[in-house]
């Protein structure tokens, strides 16, 4: 007989490889990076630049750590709950890369320097001249990319059923 590995340990794995991946390139950015010098990677569009980020996106709220903090550790549960409850593979793997993208920055601000849950968030991918962020903040987008087409897909699929089904009540009833 063979066993399906639950789908909210699909999530769980995703999350935790996140994670894991998260922290040990921003370890990477701290050792390695300067504040002041940018390395380019594709020419101005790209670059590594290590930065601290106390606010949200595009720093806002810098000035509100600790409430990033409270709502980046009630999203992480909410999401732990909505990892738990994964009926498909698809939502699995979306909700895991949103929830392991939204722990390695809530370890940021419970852990990391000017103190627990004020911590500033270990930024590097420099995007231009517009914003730098992480690979946290990149696996946020790839599960919200993820969960975004895997509703559209599933709509879809329920709209041709519902035609379908309707074609099939029609053509029964030519048929009486």
């Amino acid at each position: 007989m063979r066993r399906t590995i639950p789908r909210y340990a699909v999530a769980f794995v995703v999350a935790g490889l996140v994670v894991l991946i998260d922290q040990a390139s921003k370890a990477a950015a701290l050792a390695g990076l300067s504040e002041t010098e940018r390395i380019p990677v594709l020419g101005d569009l790209l670059g590594l630049q290590l930065a601290f980020n106390p606010g949200a996106i595009l720093s806002f709220g810098s000035e509100a750590t600790w409430v990033l903090t409270v709502i980046g550790v009630a999203a992480v549960v909410v999401l732990f709950i909505g990892a738990r409850r994964s009926r498909t593979t698809w939502w699995a793997v979306g909700i895991g890369f949103i929830l392991g993208g939204a722990i390695g920055n809530v370890l940021d601000r419970l852990l990391a320097p000017p103190g627990f849950g004020r911590g500033h968030v270990t930024d590097f991918l420099a995007y231009g001249n517009w914003f730098i962020g992480n690979l946290a903040d990149v696996a946020l987008g790839i599960g919200f990319v993820i969960l975004g087409c895997g509703l559209w897909i599933r709509r879809r699929r329920m709209a041709h059923r519902d035609v379908g089904e309707a074609q099939s009540a029609g053509a029964g009833m030519r048929g009486s």
